[in-house]
């Protein structure tokens, strides 16, 4: 951070010029309104307008910093009197932990199909995942503080060789998984895995029986004990 900006305290909310319960991707779009105009080679250029602009996108768009900060701002704290849930509480007990599984298998996914660029902001997991932004955050969260993702440089998130290892581990269920998926997000809608060739497919699959007609009783007999 540099000199003019150090000792102050700065609301990122309002450098953005955004509300506090903004979702990430009006936080993206005001970040980027704004670094158009007082970027350093822009007509209207402004330092450290420009800095408190990053520093503020950096903060907001990293589920954990964000918490930390709306704790010192005081964000949701005059709402009146906390409450408890209720008995959706322990329902979302055990979505929470689907959910995690889910992101982790979005990350796993995008490391084996983008392996030059393995990030994933989080407006792209609320474009993938079925689920709100404040369930996204406590799961990411949850992620990160188990070291199972991480964030790169750009607050953006990718797993890690741990999250690798427990997902591998601990495979989850596609019928757990992907109706926490929205169908536009899926691009291999057809029961094939796009990791798996084509010819390996084919040669997992029994012989039908049409295959089988032209078999002779001595090769019908040897493939059905070897099928034992």
């Amino acid at each position: 951070m540099s000199a003019p900006l150090a000792g102050k305290f700065l609301d990122h909310y309002a450098v953005l010029g955004i509300d506090p319960k903004s979702d990430s991707e009006t936080i993206q779009q005001a970040y980027s309104k704004l670094a158009q105009k007082y970027r350093p080679n822009a007509a209207t250029a402004d330092p450290e307008k420009f800095e408190a602009l990053n520093l503020a996108y950096e903060v907001l768009s990293d589920p954990q910093q964000r918490v930390l900060f709306d704790k010192v701002k005081g964000v949701g704290q005059d709402d009146g009197s906390p409450k408890f849930t209720g008995v959706g509480f322990f329902a979302a007990l055990g979505r929470e932990a689907v959910l995690r599984m889910v992101v982790l298998c979005v990350l796993y996914d995008r490391r084996l199909t983008k392996a030059s660029a393995p990030s994933l902001s989080m407006r792209h997991l609320e474009l993938i995942v079925d689920a709100t932004a404040a369930e996204l955050s406590s799961a990411v969260w949850y992620l990160k503080q188990r070291g199972l993702a991480a964030a790169d440089d750009k607050s953006s998130l990718q797993i890690t060789v741990a999250g690798m290892d427990f997902l591998e581990g601990n495979r989850p269920l596609p019928e757990d998984v992907m109706p926490l998926i929205k169908p536009t997000a899926i691009a291999f809608p057809q029961t094939r895995s796009p990791h798996v060739k084509p010819s390996e497919q084919v040669a997992s699959q029994p012989p039908t029986a049409a295959q089988r007609d032209g078999e002779s009783v001595l090769t019908s007999l040897n493939r059905v004990l070897a099928e034992k």
